[in-house]
């Protein structure tokens, strides 16, 4: 068997959500063949993803009869030396944000952390709401960073490396900066961090449009970001706004999640539509974007917020729920890094 008789089985292995096979699409980067080996190198970009990890598994099936030992890497060619690159050792930079505050962004953005971490990714959690800080508080993170003078080597909560402006301030010190101000703490926080190799890293921006989403924006290589609303219009009509902004700095939006989606009654166990019903799903459609997921009104939510553990990490209804945004986001990361590989090639 050689590198041909290889290519040819993997031509049979489709791309669940590109529409080919793998070979057709440039997906698979490199492939050498020995006497007793075959090692294959597979343009996936985002680590533990079920979609991504069920090529894997179905390239290995293709090879499985050949009596050769399968081995698989996986990486995603960016054209940029290491020098050149803002976060070397980050695959994927992932944004959660919402139009308005009040929505469960920074709720979202721990539990996709934390999903993330426990499928088995390398992941950290940037909480870059300067104005209002407060993913240490949701985790229940007592541990400070420590510094070696140079660079910030962030604390750990969940397997998720935490870093935020809450570690940088007194408790009751308002934060009061101008935009070039919060363009240069942004910054610096990126760039002397030791985030160390992640596979995502999460970002918490802050509601709004504003100097903070533009910083990071202009600063870093998003893979894509998360739209957080509630059903209500007044909600939607926001997410919108954090919509275009995305679109005007040509950011791949990975979807919609809908938060606080429904009340299900512990006493009488009748689903109750506080906020309305559809909303976060109709305006994924409405911009032809996925729907990432919905997640219910729930007391855990709020408990494990302030006490410390994410609802995604337990076991019930809400923790379900969570658990299929994280693959949705995960899965959507990996499209959008497979994508740009067949369109470049």
């Amino acid at each position: 068997m050689n590198e041909a008789d290889v290519r040819e089985r993997l031509a049979d292995v489709q791309d669940p959500d590109l529409g080919d096979d793998i070979v057709s699409l440039g997906l698979v980067n490199d492939v050498e063949v020995d006497a007793d080996a075959v090692r294959v190198s597979l343009a996936l970009g985002a680590p533990f993803s079920p979609h991504e990890s069920a090529i894997a598994d179905d390239v290995r099936s293709a090879l499985a009869d050949t009596g050769l030992d399968v081995s698989l890497s996986a990486s995603i060619p960016d054209g940029l030396d290491a020098d050149e690159q803002v976060l070397p050792g980050v695959k994927n930079v992932i944004a959660v944000a919402s139009g308005k505050g009040g929505v469960g962004k920074s709720t979202m953005a721990v539990n996709i952390a934390a999903g993330l971490s426990e499928l088995g990714a390398r992941v950290g959690l940037f909480d870059a709401d300067v104005y209002g800080p407060n993913v240490p508080r949701m985790v229940s993170a007592e541990e400070r960073p420590q510094t070696d003078g140079e660079t910030i080597v962030p604390p750990e909560r969940f397997g998720v490396k935490l870093m935020s402006m809450d570690f940088l301030t007194g408790e009751d010190d308002p934060v009061i900066w101008r935009g070039p101000m919060v363009h240069k703490i942004i910054t610096q926080l990126v760039e002397d961090v030791e985030w160390g190799d992640l596979d995502y890293l999460v970002m918490d921006l802050p509601p709004g449009t504003g100097d903070t989403q533009l910083t990071i924006l202009q600063t870093l290589p998003l893979t894509g970001a998360v739209i957080v609303t509630t059903p209500q219009d007044v909600a939607l009509d926001d997410a919108v706004k954090g919509l275009r902004m995305f679109g005007k700095h040509d950011t791949n939006v990975l979807g919609i999640a809908e938060n606080m989606a429904g009340f299900r009654c512990p006493d009488c166990g009748g689903f109750h539509e506080i906020f309305g019903s559809g909303g976060g799903k109709g305006l994924a459609q409405e911009h032809d974007l996925p729907f990432l997921g919905g997640i219910p009104l729930d007391p855990d939510v709020r408990t494990g917020g302030d006490d410390g553990e994410p609802v995604v990490l337990e076991d019930g209804e809400t923790a379900d729920a969570f658990k299929v945004l994280v693959e949705n986001v995960a899965n959507n990361a990996g499209v959008v890094r497979r994508r740009g590989v067949s369109e470049g090639r």
